[in-house]
């Protein structure tokens, strides 16, 4: 069995409904599959021993085929199935990265291609040095304000808040037993940091970036564009 040490689990089983149900990893950006952008820098990574793709189960052969081996990634272990959820999907993952015996783990959403290593980098780092999870965010750019009945009650200082992204990086035990304790427990989250949260364990913040954008509307993929265009395609 290969000694893994970091894996990084990338979801990307969603089936697009807020654009028209066109899959966004296989949306073409600079004349390649949205996937194929977030899954090379993993593939140029020091940082990483080997990755799982988690796709919709009618994608899998897809994925396979048309992104992992047309492009020769060649630290892809696997192509999995997802859930019918990100959190299910998530759980496949891991469970096929624990055949690798990793010590960590990163996820990171298939839609957000503009994953830098510097990024990377400054995400994993803190758990590569003892801590058991840790997540990238910035700080939000309008004014926040916190409203009951369609009237504002406060406003909230901007700097005391993060808009989280991924990647997310975690020890790889504290994950699993922070997605079991959610599946016995019946409760979903957005993100994985909320599960570990939940557990009782601390999760430190570093900065994320403003062009690590999720593909997500129309207009995102306008700013994605323009995004790898100043990027120099």
């Amino acid at each position: 069995m290969t000694k893994t040490r970091t894996i990084a689990i990338v979801p990307s089983a969603g089936r697009g409904k807020r654009l028209g149900y066109r899959k966004k990893a296989y949306l073409e950006l600079g004349g390649r599959p949205v996937l194929y952008h977030t899954l090379n820098v993993f593939e140029t990574s020091e940082l990483i021993d080997g990755v799982v793709v988690v796709v919709t189960p009618d994608d899998v052969e897809r994925c396979r085929l048309h992104v992992v081996e047309r492009y020769g990634l060649r630290k892809v272990l696997s192509v999995v199935a997802g859930g019918s959820e990100r959190q299910a999907s998530v759980w496949n993952g891991l469970e096929k990265a624990e055949e690798y015996t990793p010590r960590h783990i990163v996820v990171h959403d298939g839609a957000r291609p503009f994953v830098t290593q510097a990024l990377l980098e400054r995400t994993l780092r803190p758990v590569t040095e003892g801590r058991v999870a840790a997540v990238c965010g910035v700080v939000p750019k309008d004014t926040v304000k916190e409203l009951e009945d369609g009237v504002v009650r406060r406003t909230i200082p901007r700097d005391t808040l993060r808009l989280i992204q991924t990647p997310q990086a975690f020890s790889f035990d504290v994950l699993k037993r922070a997605h079991t304790m959610a599946m016995e427990k019946g409760v979903s989250a957005t993100d994985d940091s909320t599960l570990v949260e939940l557990l009782g364990k601390e999760v430190y913040v570093v900065e994320g970036a403003y062009d690590n954008i999720k593909i997500t509307t129309e207009e995102d993929i306008l700013m994605a564009e323009n995004i790898l265009e100043k990027r120099g395609g």
